[in-house]
Formats: C-alpha cells, sequence, structure tokens
C-alpha cells in the first residue's frame, strides 16, 4: 500500500501543529484557533502578554512559495513560514513581521505568492526572537474597584 500523500489542508494544519510545538518548546503557552480563513492561526502567551502568529506551511522545498496577497497581511501579526519537508526531516521557519512579510509578497492581479527562493535570502530562518520582540500587554478590566 502506498503511503498516504497529504492534501493542503492537513499540509497547513501540520505547520500550525509544528509552530505551537517549538512555541512551547520555548517556554509559551499557545492557543489554536480553528475555522478556515482565519487572520490568526495561533496566540503564544507568556507572562500575561500574548502574539497573534499566522502560520502558512508548504510541503517541500519543491512549492514554489507560500499563497498570501499583501492586503491580507495584518499588522501587529507574526508571520512563520513553515516549509515541512520530507518526513524525518525538521521543517525549516522563516519568521517575519507584518512589514517585512507584506514587502515579501510577490503580488500579482489576482493571487500573491511569498517566493521560497526570496525568503532563503533574508535573515528570517530560525528567527524566533521575533516573537519575543512581538509580546504585547493583555487589556483587562481591574475590577478590584480601587481608584
Amino acid at each position: 500500500m502506498a503511503a498516504p500523500t497529504p492534501d493542503k489542508n492537513s499540509t497547513h494544519l501540520a505547520g500550525e501543529y509544528f509552530v505551537a510545538a517549538e512555541l512551547y518548546r520555548r517556554g509559551y503557552s499557545v492557543a489554536m484557533t480553528l475555522g478556515n480563513a482565519k487572520a490568526i492561526d495561533l496566540f503564544a502567551e507568556h507572562e500575561a502578554q500574548t502574539v497573534n502568529v499566522q502560520v502558512k506551511a508548504i510541503r517541500d522545498k519543491k512549492s514554489v512559495g507560500w499563497p498570501l496577497t499583501k492586503d491580507k497581511v495584518v499588522d501587529g501579526v507574526v508571520y512563520v513560514f513553515v516549509c515541512l519537508n520530507s518526513p524525518g526531516e525538521a521543517p525549516d521557519y522563516y519568521l517575519c513581521g507584518a512589514t517585512e512579510a507584506r514587502a515579501l509578497v510577490k503580488q500579482y492581479k489576482t493571487r500573491g505568492i511569498v517566493d521560497l527562493s526570496l525568503i532563503k535570502k533574508t535573515a528570517a530562518l530560525g528567527r524566533w526572537g521575533l516573537i519575543d520582540d512581538a509580546l504585547a500587554p493583555v487589556h483587562r478590566e481591574s475590577g478590584t474597584g480601587s481608584t
């Protein structure tokens, strides 16, 4: 029996799980969002501070890149572009802020793509410190009644 071939949705979910696992490994608590066409895939929390993470995943280096249009890039979000690679080989993670992600998009009339060969030329590979830099305080109602 031939090994199963992952579909597009399972590739994206695998990317989300790999990124979540890497964030857990680095000391974050992680919440995953559910559904299709969402702007945020993960919320990473550390010491009452959170960062919004959007994951884009491709199966292997044979892929041209990750589909993304400039108008879908959201400010204040960290983008993690994941190349899953072959089974048994560790994924590659490229991390970018919104401004950098937007600049990496090759925008065409009806679609856009973040080109794998272009992102490899940046310093984005394994740049997990970007998550620490993006932490934002959680806003809470005090509820204490003090003034």
